[in-house]
């Protein structure tokens, strides 16, 4: 009998009975004890077109229920060697974003004071950089693999600086990122101006647009992104939308020319052997995810981020 908390299995309980936790997993209050912690955030007004990502934590949980322990692409196999639970939701203000900025601070301030490594459940994209600056505190600035339509780094939307299109220029404005370790992948669609994606390029970030991705593994460019982190503490951020809505239709704001699926179970396991401190997967909205995919890819993608942290060996790659 392992000492490790285990995801219960499809031989004990029919995938559709169960708890509604991550894979099924034990739940617990506070993170005590644990190597991992998942962790839902279940806001969407941070938003600017289609709202619903406040359902997110719940969907990529039901969905979740049919993913398995041991990762048959990579050998991996977390819950031989971390201790994991479902730590539910961060008690945020529904009615004020600002508000709700600083009690995902607090929250994952008190996480990472048990040395747990979260993995988050959106949400919008908002929560990454209130996460952002708890990490600050914890390990001071970090390398980050930000993969995503969109490049996120708008000083305001409507006049207001918190938002889902800003999170990324808050997180620099507070400190919070090595520059020369940011890597922004899959970015595309229309904009405003060059300045939308060069932003981050004149701040020493690297920018990665989806059509430098078309028709081709990510394998070389994640070997490029392993050797420029080094052993830096990593945090990766994936926003769903990344993904072409071929794949992913159930998000707020679509583009299409997206990243394939493959290409970003690539991203997530070329992260192995980087020192990762955190993970968040956001922008899942089960109103426009009629048939569950877009959560189902979401829960896989979490898994898949578990399957690469520290302490965890890799089979074959």
């Amino acid at each position: 009998m392992s000492s490790f908390n285990q995801p219960l299995g499809g031989n004990d309980m029919a995938r559709f009975g169960g708890p509604a936790t991550m894979m099924r997993l034990p739940t617990q209050q506070g993170a005590q004890g644990l190597d991992v912690a998942f962790i839902g955030i279940p806001m969407d007004h941070g938003t600017s077109n289609r709202s619903g990502t406040r359902m997110g934590p719940r969907q990529i949980r039901d969905e979740s229920r049919m993913l398995r322990p041991y990762n048959m692409a990579t050998g991996a196999a977390p819950f031989e060697h971390l201790q994991v639970a479902d730590i539910g939701d961060v008690p945020i203000n529904t009615f004020d974003l600002k508000k709700t900025v600083d009690i995902i601070t607090d929250y994952y301030d008190d996480v990472l004071a048990q040395g747990v490594i979260p993995l988050t459940l959106g949400g919008d994209h908002t929560l990454t950089w209130p996460i952002l600056r708890a990490m600050k505190k914890r390990h001071g600035p970090v390398a980050l693999i930000h993969v995503d339509a969109h490049a996120d780094i708008n000083d305001t939307m409507f006049g207001e600086k918190v938002a889902h299109g800003c999170p990324f220029r808050r997180a620099w404005e507070d400190g919070c990122l090595q520059n020369d370790k940011v890597f922004q992948i899959g970015l595309r669609g229309t904009g405003y101006s060059p300045d939308d994606f060069d932003w981050g390029r004149k701040n020493g970030w690297t920018v990665v647009q989806a059509e430098e991705c078309w028709h081709k593994s990510l394998k070389p460019l994640m070997a490029e992104v392993r050797a420029k982190i080094g052993d830096a503490p990593c945090y990766l951020s994936y926003d769903i939308d990344s993904l072409d809505p071929a794949f992913a239709p159930g998000t707020g704001t679509v583009e299409p020319g997206g990243l394939t699926i493959w290409q970003g179970l690539e991203i997530v396991r070329g992260a192995a052997g980087l020192n990762l401190v955190g993970g968040d997967l956001v922008e899942v909205s089960p109103p426009y995810d009629p048939s569950g995919n877009t959560a189902l890819i979401g829960a896989n993608l979490l898994y898949e981020m578990l399957c690469v942290l520290p302490g965890v060996p890799q089979g074959q790659r």
